[in-house]
């Protein structure tokens, strides 16, 4: 994370790009900075100004547009909040917001805006939250989330982890994140030990987009997360000019199954402030789905699905 690429003008001359148009430093990145580690950058086509993958983190000039709907909460994160840094928006589950912190800045990252700085600072300060965990019996996984946790220190999180496998009523462990598909490596022995240390049942959910971010090193990451007894999914974000394909789903489906990992979801884009130019239509979205059911076995078509601020649960479209 110390080298990841942190402007549009140095992405542009990592990937020989003097065509594209300026960066706007004083709009979407002052908004939202630019941060892409290097060997994600490195899976880019140089000289490609449509990338999917550069599409993704490159800071367009659209994003400083004002769009009717699209908000800087736009899932009801903060009418969800329990106490600082504790989120329960279905029930049997409470999320943790471990860190403000990313191994990339996605585009179109629903929490862009979120209060951060409002979040617990350390572990003794995520005691509150986690006794409103304990007061509520209902609660029987928590869910590890941010930012992304995994950009925290091992001894901290297995601390975390620790503490939250004392409390009684807590049967599972999801973590949601993004880092062994940017930066694999992230995945170390001690990452296993506490992901499957206590007699919480472990769950990780991924987030890869397109079939390039899943390659061998990838893979060969998560293959010992799953070789440890942890269950693996991935959940995708359809996304105008990145997978808004058959094809590139139908890839990208295929190259998760056969390396063990089981497409779980594919999200109608959440309208987030500044991502309105990633947005697919619904209708486009399940002629997709369709397509991918007539191709694919059950087990490797991803549910479509819309988050709404106050639901029970994923709308499933």
């Amino acid at each position: 994370m110390r080298t990841a690429i942190r402007s549009g003008a140095e992405l542009a001359r990592f990937l020989d790009l003097p065509q594209l148009p300026n960066p706007h430093r004083g709009g979407a990145e002052a908004d939202f900075p630019v941060f892409v580690p290097r060997g994600f950058a490195e899976k880019m086509e140089p000289g490609n100004p449509h990338d999917p993958l550069l599409r993704q983190v490159w800071p367009d000039v659209a994003e400083t547009a004002s769009v009717q709907g699209f908000t800087d909460d736009p899932v009801g994160d903060l009418a969800a909040t329990l106490r600082p840094g504790v989120l329960q928006k279905y029930h049997g589950r409470a999320l943790l917001v471990v860190s403000p912190a990313c191994a990339i800045h996605c585009r179109y990252c629903f929490r862009r805006h979120f209060p951060y700085h409002e979040g617990p600072k350390g572990l003794t300060a995520w005691e509150e939250a986690l006794t409103a965990i304990r007061a509520d019996m209902t609660i029987g996984e928590v869910i590890l989330s941010g930012g992304d946790p995994l950009t925290v220190v091992d001894p901290m999180l297995r601390e975390l982890v620790e503490r939250i496998a004392a409390i009684p009523h807590v049967r599972r462990l999801r973590v949601h994140t993004r880092l062994p598909i940017v930066i694999p490596a992230r995945v170390t022995g001690d990452l296993i030990h506490w992901l499957t240390g206590t007699r919480l049942q472990g769950v990780m959910v991924v987030h890869a987009n397109h079939p390039l971010e899943v390659d061998a090193e990838v893979l060969q990451a998560l293959g010992k997360v799953r070789a440890a007894g942890v269950p693996v999914m991935n959940q995708s974000v359809l996304l105008r000019g990145v997978n808004d394909d058959a094809e590139t789903l139908i890839e990208l489906s295929e190259r998760l199954i056969d390396g063990g990992v089981l497409p779980y979801y594919l999200h109608q884009l959440d309208q987030v402030r500044g991502a309105a130019h990633f947005e697919v239509d619904r209708a486009t979205g399940r002629q997709l789905i369709e397509t991918m059911r007539a191709r694919l076995p059950g087990y490797g078509v991803p549910r479509y699905v819309e988050e709404i601020a106050g639901d029970v649960g994923k709308r499933v479209l």
